[in-house]
């Protein structure tokens, strides 16, 4: 459909009220709000994490199109939630304790809820207990752990403690990120999966949400 595309392609340059009138005229059409969703605001968002990847856009870019995907959305919700559709699974997200750098964690929320999963942001400086709690009482399928800072990033190795103390760890998938971590560190603290982008993270999460492993 027409007005699909377009309110992909209007996502993708970031024309935030644009779209959100595209949103409603879909709406008013009789589209489906699962569709809107999925072919219009997700399929742009979509292509945003793609370029991102390949270096053809940048953060402000991403920006400015996570707040026209997010207009779009609010429109949205009250009719997807009477339609009983559910986002792909339930993410929480935060920089561990002692950090308190966010631009990382935010683009990697904001990628995520432009693939559709629900993402539980805890914010900066994030104790372990915190995220089992979190994990714990919102159903959550994955912990995402940022760091930015050699000297924090082992608080991510309590994480996972943390989960296997709490006895989650078989339910619960861990994935981590940040400039100074590492495949190895990934592999030397029993993490789940390590990313380098906020892209490829949300395709990660994606994966580990349908049960596809850590790959």
């Amino acid at each position: 459909m027409g007005i699909l595309n377009e309110i992909s392609e209007q996502l993708q340059i970031g024309k935030a009220k644009l779209v959100k009138e595209l949103v409603q005229q879909a709406v008013d059409a009789g589209i489906p709000a699962g569709e809107i969703l999925t072919e219009g605001l997700l399929a742009g968002m979509s292509m945003v994490g793609e370029r991102f990847k390949n270096n053809e856009i940048f953060v402000p870019e991403v920006l400015v199109a996570a707040r026209a995907m997010n207009m779009g959305a609010a429109l949205l919700k009250p009719l997807l939630a009477d339609a009983g559709i559910k986002a792909s699974g339930r993410v929480c997200i935060g920089t561990v304790k002692g950090d308190l750098h966010d631009i990382g964690k935010n683009l990697v929320k904001m990628m995520m809820e432009g693939r559709g999963l629900e993402v539980v942001d805890l914010g900066t400086d994030v104790p372990p207990e915190r995220y089992i709690a979190a994990a714990r009482d919102q159903s959550c399928r994955i912990i995402c752990c940022s760091a930015l800072l050699t000297t924090t990033m082992g608080v991510m190795a309590d994480v996972v403690k943390c989960a296997e103390a709490a006895g989650i760890r078989d339910s619960v998938k861990i994935m981590i990120g940040g400039a100074p971590v590492t495949d190895a560190f990934c592999a030397a603290i029993g993490a789940d999966r390590y990313t380098p982008d906020a892209a490829t993270a949300a395709d990660a999460a994606v994966s580990l949400c349908r049960g596809e492993g850590a790959a």
